[in-house]
């Protein structure tokens, strides 16, 4: 397999709606100077903390960009009020104002990504998830001898998997890929707040947008079966698992000798059985296939078990799946 990887010249930019995503390239960076953080919480967590009487309306920047809470005009400068409702990041919202943006913190790096709730299709999605798969990926890149000159971030959301890599590994040309254009736009804001130039934000479904080998590949895809099918969410049938085995399954046939997939994903259970390792083992029991597979929590979004996909379920897990090429 060779090396070079080539795109189709389908390249995410600003120029998509310029104004907005220099207004948010302004703002993350003013955010950045105020030492602004904020760790973003489940969606149940989210309602519970906002429905509290006292937590109505905003009184902060964080209630404002993180926890997406409606705010009166006098909480920003006049001057920064008024940009930002132009540019479109702010809206009118019952007489007071919202952001259609988040912003949330991971190693003293900020993310923009969707405000709360995410109900739109194109919706980019960052939370608790978000943080596991930063430290699958951190921990893989602590123990791997292997060179990372070429790695991919499938289904990039806000771009924190291509983000930690480039961080990490400078040298390397990083991609991030995701058939949603808003998530590159978010990806390519991201990845210049973070100081990396060496990451290009792509469409491509899964890998289909690529050709070469890759040293590394990581994926946090969707893995709910969410009955409207949102984009940002849904994982397809066998109870959301259906998106990842797809991933699987062209990731290991695009790694370089020695090279690695690290998947992030949701493993649903029905009686006992693993709905989602069932289905990978048959496309990694190969000989020239070395995995792992742990789980890093055993129970999460539970609250799921109410709905009627998985009336049958017995736990969804959050897992990671590492597969390495060794021929």
């Amino acid at each position: 397999m060779n090396n070079l990887n080539i795109l189709e010249p389908t390249p995410a930019d600003l120029s998509t709606d310029t104004d907005h995503d220099l207004a948010l390239l302004r703002l993350g960076k003013h955010l950045s100077a105020e030492q602004y953080r904020f760790v973003t919480v489940t969606p149940l967590t989210h309602q519970r903390v906002n429905a509290r009487e006292e937590n109505r309306k905003a009184r902060s920047l964080r209630d404002i960009f993180g926890w997406s809470r409606p705010f009166e005009s006098e909480l920003l400068p006049e001057a920064e009020l008024e940009a930002l409702l132009d540019s479109g990041v702010l809206r009118a919202h019952a007489g007071l104002w919202v952001s259609d943006v988040r912003w949330s913190s991971l190693e003293n790096v900020l993310f923009v990504h969707s405000s709360f709730p995410t109900l739109a299709n194109d919706s980019v999605f960052f939370g608790p998830d978000t943080y596991r798969f930063a430290q699958a990926i951190e921990d893989h890149l602590r123990t791997t001898t292997h060179p990372v000159r070429t790695a991919v971030d499938i289904g990039c959301g806000s771009g924190v998997g291509a983000i930690l890599i480039a961080k990490a590994r400078r040298d390397a040309q990083v991609l991030a890929v995701d058939i949603n254009p808003t998530a590159l736009r978010f990806t390519s804001i991201n990845a210049t707040l973070a100081g990396v130039e060496n990451v290009s934000a792509y469409h491509s479904d899964i890998l289909e947008g690529t050709t070469g080998a890759f040293d590394l590949i990581v994926a946090n895809p969707p893995y709910m079966q969410d009955t409207q099918q949102r984009a940002y969410r849904h994982g397809g049938e066998r109870l959301g698992s259906e998106l990842s085995i797809r991933i699987l399954t062209q990731a290991v046939e695009r790694l370089t000798v020695g090279g690695s997939l690290v998947l992030y994903t949701g493993a649903p259970s029905v009686d006992g059985v693993d709905l989602f390792l069932e289905q990978a083992r048959a496309v990694v029991d190969r000989p020239e296939l070395a995995w792992t597979y742990r789980e890093m929590d055993p129970d999460v979004f539970g609250e799921e078990l109410d709905t009627a996909p998985y009336q049958q379920a017995d736990r969804i897990a959050a897992v990671v799946l590492t597969v390495t090429r060794s021929r």
